[in-house]
């Protein structure tokens, strides 16, 4: 069962002992105030052996792209998100994932507070999570860089309702609008509230990632 499974196994369960499972409406929250992290807050051992050790997780990847924005609006959470105005498209490589909520329909994934396209995309408000497929191993290295052109070459379309970019020939893509964001030590986690979301025509196996190389399902 997949998570969009367990979840609606769950509310269906909360339903039928009167257990509220949902809060109408639901909005987002103010962006929280950054802080350094403390010297009681490090960590106990040394970070190579953290991602070395977490390097065992296998995760699947995604691409998350947001539309240039050419006039002044206020970002996602009028924050001081310092981020030129742009019509080119802002997207970064992306593994930390996540489905979050079935009612209403959220999803999470977490970048680095040192990310130079998550202003970009704080401001447009707005982004499209691209599920990669196997064999775009190449299209997760070139969203991985900084500072280049990341789109250079790369096909894609608005995304229906948000108009972020929907990579050619990804496994599926999720249309989202910024509904929250929270601080994760030295990363934020961004909710979004899905406003469409779709699959290739056909489907296709996943990009995964593990101990620092790409595979695919056997």
């Amino acid at each position: 069962m997949g998570h969009a499974g367990m979840a609606a196994a769950a509310v269906r369960y909360l339903r039928s002992v009167g257990a509220a499972t949902c809060a109408e409406p639901v909005e987002a929250l103010p962006r929280p105030e950054l802080r350094a992290v403390r010297e009681d807050e490090r960590a106990p051992f040394d970070t190579a052996r953290f991602r070395d050790v977490l390097g065992h997780f296998a995760s699947g990847v995604t691409v998350v792209t947001a539309p240039g924005v050419t006039q002044e609006v206020p970002d996602a959470f009028d924050a001081d998100v310092k981020a030129p105005l742009s019509p080119a498209p802002a997207g970064f490589a992306c593994q930390s994932f996540s489905s979050l909520s079935l009612e209403p329909p959220l999803v999470a994934f977490m970048v680095a507070r040192t990310s130079g396209s998550w202003p970009r995309i704080a401001r447009a408000g707005v982004f499209c999570v691209n599920v990669l497929a196997a064999g775009q191993e190449a299209l997760c290295r070139a969203f991985a860089v900084s500072g280049a052109d990341k789109f250079a070459g790369v096909d894609w379309t608005p995304a229906p309702v948000t108009g972020a970019p929907v990579l050619a020939g990804v496994a599926a893509w999720v249309d989202c609008e910024v509904h929250a964001v929270h601080t994760g030590g030295d990363h934020l986690v961004v909710v979004g509230r899905v406003k469409d979301l779709g699959t290739a025509p056909e489907p296709l196996p996943p990009l995964l990632f593990h101990r620092g190389r790409f595979g695919g399902l056997a």
